[in-house]
C-alpha cells in the first residue's frame, strides 16, 4: 500500500534520504514548518568545515556529553546520554556512557553533585554558574532543554507536562498546544496558544496558573511576554478566551500593557 509507510509512517523516499543524512551525504538546509529540507552537504556546509579533520570518536562522544551538560545545567547520567534508552540528549550504550562520564569527571568537565530527595548521582557542567537571582521570563517550547525530558521536569520542578496535541479533545485539561511559562526559577503557568493569521492576532484559548503562584504577578509578566511574542510573529493583538483559572486576570493585565 503506497499510503502506508514504516518508521512513524515514513515512506521509502524518506527512509532513503534519512540514511543519506546519517551518512553525511546530504544535510538539512532549512525547514518548512516541521518539514526538513535537504540538500547536498557540500552545498550547505562551508568548505573549511568539510575539509576539517575528523574528530576521534571518543572525543566526539565526550563533547556531546559536555554539550548536554551545558544545556541542562545539572543532570543524571541517563539525562546526559541516554544510557541504553532515548531519554538522554545524545544516547549512548550504557557501558560506553558510564566510561565517558567517568572520563569527564576525572578531567574536571563534570562535577558530581547530589540533589536533596534524590538517590541518583547528578552532574554539573564545569561551565555552570550559580546566579545570585534568576530573572527569567519565557514561554517555553515543548522541546526546550528545561522540559523536553518530561520525567526530569516532574522530578525537579514537580511539573507534570504534556503538550496535549496527541490527547483526545475530551481528555485535554490545559488545551491543545500548551506552553509552560517560566518566571524566575519556577514554572508558573500553562498557556494554550494559537496564531490567527487571518485576524492578525495571537489567541490564548486556555490559560492556567500553577498552584502556589501569585496570580497577579504571573498575569502581568505573562501579558508582557505574549505582547512580545505577538510582535515577533507579526501579529497585531492578543486575545484571551474564557477558559482557565488565569483567563480573567490575564485579560486585565493585557489591557494595561
Amino acid at each position: 500500500d503506497p499510503t502506508t509507510g514504516r518508521m512513524w509512517n515514513w515512506q521509502d523516499a524518506k527512509i532513503a534520504v534519512e540514511y543519506l543524512f546519517s551518512a553525511g551525504r546530504v544535510t538539512i538546509a532549512g525547514r518548512r514548518n516541521f518539514e526538513r529540507l535537504y540538500d547536498l552537504t557540500e552545498r550547505v556546509l562551508p568548505a573549511e568545515t568539510l575539509a576539517a579533520p575528523a574528530v576521534e570518536p571518543a572525543e566526539a562522544q565526550r563533547e556531546l556529553i559536555r554539550m548536554a551538560a551545558r544545556a541542562q545545567g545539572i543532570a543524571s547520567a541517563r539525562e546526559l546520554c541516554g544510557v541504553s534508552g532515548n531519554s538522554g540528549y545524545y544516547p549512548l550504550p550504557r557501558e560506553l556512557a558510564a566510561r565517558r562520564v567517568a572520563e569527564l569527571v576525572e578531567a574536571g568537565d563534570l562535577i558530581p553533585v547530589r540533589l536533596s530527595e534524590s538517590k541518583q548521582q547528578h552532574y554539573l557542567s564545569r561551565e555552570a554558574r550559580e546566579p545570585s537571582a534568576v530573572a527569567a521570563g519565557a514561554l517555553l517550547s515543548p522541546f526546550d532543554s528545561l522540559i523536553w525530558n518530561r520525567d526530569r521536569a516532574l522530578r525537579l520542578f514537580d511539573f507534570h507536562y504534556r503538550i496535549s496535541i496527541y490527547t483526545p479533545a475530551a481528555q485535554r485539561v490545559h488545551g491543545y498546544y500548551v506552553l509552560p511559562f517560566l518566571l524566575g526559577d519556577r514554572l508558573v503557568a500553562r498557556v494554550d496558544l494559537k496564531a490567527d493569521r487571518k485576524q492578525a492576532r495571537l489567541v490564548v484559548p486556555v490559560v492556567h496558573v500553577e498552584p502556589g503562584a501569585d496570580r497577579d504577578e504571573v498575569a502581568t509578566a505573562l501579558a508582557a511576554e505574549l505582547r512580545l511574542m505577538a510582535g515577533w510573529l507579526e501579529l497585531d493583538d492578543v486575545t484571551v478566551g474564557g477558559r482557565g483559572d488565569l483567563a480573567s486576570s490575564l485579560t486585565q493585565a493585557l489591557a494595561r500593557c
